[in-house]
């Protein structure tokens, strides 16, 4: 394998996704490793989609208080190949709790829905949307409801949960096809629906609540075919769209109810509940044809700027999902205010872009650089490859577990070059080396350490990661 490059962001550093000169990654001697990380081409996992993040009223309402120049540089560094390179844009169908307040597309009670209407969406959301899309012609839009309006709802209230009136299911499929419809009218392309945000969540803002039998039972016999009756019948559609404690609970109720497995294209989830990776690993193993969405994730608490632990949190998520089996990774708010909203109702929390609406100012926080060392480089269609470490050497850490020192990831892009993602959350540098396996015949196994660029010789070197960093490396098959 032939090293091609190296990029780096670091903490108490100015490298943001920078490319590294030899003498940076180099180590001084080829002693006190910690881990071996070793790479194994041979085995290869779940094909990857791409990553994105989330356009939200609130996201376009910062955005619309910037100049024009201004918001195509966002743009562009978020969703040109040049940049982030995100393939996934999430939405919202009626409002969130990232919204200016509560509101539907036919907000008042009409069974005919001959009112709805796409003039509050149209007025922040589908000008960034289409901003986005100008940047990536291959942009997927995936659409996510909060809440029914209120009049469809057992409480007569978008917020404090309630349910969605049974009268009302083939009147709600109806709703999602006129949604739809109205973006591929604004020249959008919305790929993916989930039935419902966080459906067993009740909120003081804009929620509801489904069981798994009903959102199975909704895609069988409400939404599958409206999609299918309109032309739309290539949208996929995800359920759940939770937590990670309970995926394996939905997956099971769920795909218990009678052609479920054939309406319902995959499950979605988020990361407020904890690590509980081997129950997206359960999924991905139980249905490995399935889809599996992170669709969202944020700092919470309001806006964050300049703090540090925010990229890790990002990094050691984003690898973890990737090694459990995900195969998309979507962001929560693309951009949010200085106090991280705004918010309907004070939920305020962190984004990756933070804008100052007085001063225009747009400060890019180190997640969205952690995001970027992955999106950048695992491209769609990239294929998960395996990926182990083997530890020598454990730092003082508060439970001693590797898992919070080192942390990886690689794929094989589409391009076949080898894309291999290290994070060192310690305070301190770590040396480790790098060994690729390949099967020469049988089952035999050769370990192939990695030739630097700079030398001809195909002899070991160790790698170096600085103190609370992330890196990228790019190798290519000689």
């Amino acid at each position: 394998m032939k090293l091609l490059h190296i990029y780096e962001t670091a903490k108490d550093s100015k490298k943001r996704i920078a490319e590294l000169a030899d003498k940076e990654w180099q180590a001084e001697k080829n002693t006190n490793l910690s881990c071996i990380i070793n790479i194994d081409k041979e085995k290869t996992f779940q094909t990857f989609k791409g990553f994105g993040c989330a356009v939200t009223e609130s996201a376009g309402y910062v955005l619309s208080h910037l100049s024009e120049q201004q918001q195509q540089k966002i743009m562009s560094d978020c969703f040109c190949a040049t940049g982030n390179n995100y393939a996934f844009a999430r939405t919202h169908m009626n409002s969130c709790d990232f919204s200016l307040g509560n509101w539907a597309c036919v907000q008042e009670k009409d069974e005919t829905l001959s009112s709805f209407s796409f003039e509050r969406t149209d007025k922040y959301i589908t000008p960034a949307l289409q901003k986005a899309f100008m940047q990536n012609k291959s942009l997927s839009v995936m659409v996510t409801p909060w809440t029914p309006p209120a009049w469809m709802k057992t409480n007569n209230d978008m917020n404090n949960g309630g349910k969605l009136k049974k009268e009302y299911f083939s009147l709600w499929a109806e709703y999602f096809v006129k949604f739809l419809i109205g973006l591929k009218e604004r020249g959008l392309n919305p790929k993916y629906v989930s039935i419902q945000n966080e459906c067993e969540a009740t909120q003081i803002w804009d929620s509801c609540i489904w069981t798994g039998t009903e959102e199975a039972e909704f895609a069988v016999s409400c939404l599958k075919p409206a999609f299918e009756k309109n032309g739309l019948g290539d949208i996929k559609i995800l359920i759940w769209d939770h937590n990670r404690d309970n995926i394996v609970k939905r997956m099971k109720e769920s795909f218990s109810v009678p052609g479920a497995e054939k309406a319902i294209d995959g499950m979605a989830f988020h990361w407020y509940s904890g690590d509980q990776y081997d129950n997206v690993s359960e999924f991905s193993k139980a249905y490995p044809g399935k889809d599996l969405f992170f669709t969202e994730g944020s700092i919470e608490g309001g806006a964050c700027p300049g703090l540090w632990f925010c990229g890790e949190r990002y990094g050691h998520n984003i690898i973890n999902d990737l090694n459990a089996g995900c195969t998309a990774w979507i962001d929560w708010n693309m951009a949010l205010d200085m106090e991280g909203g705004p918010n309907h109702v004070n939920n305020f929390c962190d984004a990756s872009i933070l804008i100052n609406t007085e001063t225009k100012e747009v400060l890019y926080q180190n997640s969205f650089y952690y995001i970027g060392h992955f999106s950048r480089f695992i491209k769609p269609g990239s294929k998960r490859l395996g990926c182990n470490m083997v530890p020598f050497m454990v730092p003082a850490t508060c439970d001693g577990k590797m898992g919070n020192t080192m942390e990886s990831t690689a794929f094989l892009t589409p391009e076949g070059k080898t894309v291999l993602i290290v994070m060192n959350r310690t305070e301190d540098k770590m040396v480790f080396e790098v060994n690729f396996n390949r099967t020469e015949s049988g089952d035999k196994k050769e370990s192939k350490v990695y030739t630097s660029k700079v030398t001809e010789e195909n002899i070991k070197r160790s790698f170096t990661c600085p103190p609370r960093a992330i890196q990228t490396y790019i190798f290519e098959t000689e």
